[in-house]
């Protein structure tokens, strides 16, 4: 009965640790997605006026496709994830449970930890992405409404410099979001590599600490320090945007 027990939280880890894989490589696509997306944005942006709009729709509506694919897809698998771990719960608060069970429920912590961090990243990947989707519809209605007017009668040449400089205003708040964005990207995916690696030593740390209860403790320590270094770059990260913005609109 306990050879059974045993194998049947082993199957569960299994199932955890592939869909958190699976988890993994959904996210650093669907963030290389937005990436791009910014990207062909700003190249789009810096076409010239009286070109067609055609290719940019049509490049636009693709990669909405692909978003919307992506972003369901990631939102399955995280369900799946979420269901696995809520079996893993049952399963430590079952009876005939072995006596290892502040193992388990050290394991199973470390499990929704990461489920919370994947949920956390796809909202703000996908959070990213629509803000990026229409302040580029925005810029497009701006550029449409100047052309009109400029194809229209053709008086009044300084109201019509003052909707170009405006224009040229927005456009480079545009580009300086933007750049911020791009930064924050690839800030954002070297946090990822590196996850990757700690995922690794962790796992590692968390065998020393099943064997030996005093790692156990320090483990702790390391995991309480790891997310107040984390929620400080944060903020770092958060206060300089809102610095940008300030500065890009002022």
């Amino acid at each position: 009965m306990a050879a059974g027990t045993s194998n049947y939280w082993e199957d569960l880890r299994k199932q955890a640790r592939q869909l958190e894989n699976e988890l993994d490589l959904k996210l650093v696509s669907f963030s290389k997605l937005c990436t791009s997306y910014s990207h062909s944005s700003a190249r789009d942006g810096r076409r010239d006026r009286y070109s067609s709009d055609t290719t940019p729709l049509l490049n636009g509506s693709s990669q909405d496709r692909m978003f919307e694919t992506m972003a369901i897809e990631i939102e399955q698998l995280l369900a799946r994830l979420t269901g696995v771990n809520d079996k893993m719960a049952e399963y430590t608060n079952s009876a005939g449970v072995p006596s290892l069970n502040a193992a388990l429920m050290h394991t199973l912590q470390r499990h929704r930890d990461i489920l919370q961090d994947y949920t956390h990243e796809f909202h703000k990947t996908k959070a990213n992405f629509v803000a990026i989707r229409e302040r580029e519809n925005l810029m497009g209605s701006v550029r449409k409404d100047i052309e009109s007017y400029k194809s229209g009668s053709g008086v009044n040449n300084r109201r019509t410099e003052l909707f170009l400089k405006e224009h040229d205003h927005l456009r480079n708040s545009d580009r300086l979001i933007e750049e911020t964005i791009s930064i924050a990207m690839a800030t954002k995916e070297n946090m990822t590599s590196q996850r990757g690696m700690l995922k690794s030593i962790q796992s590692k740390m968390n065998t020393l600490a099943n064997r030996f209860p005093a790692v156990n403790s320090l483990i702790q320590q390391i995991n309480l320090r790891k997310r107040q270094d984390s929620l400080i770059l944060g903020g770092v990260i958060g206060v300089c945007t809102i610095l940008l913005l300030l500065y890009a609109f002022h």
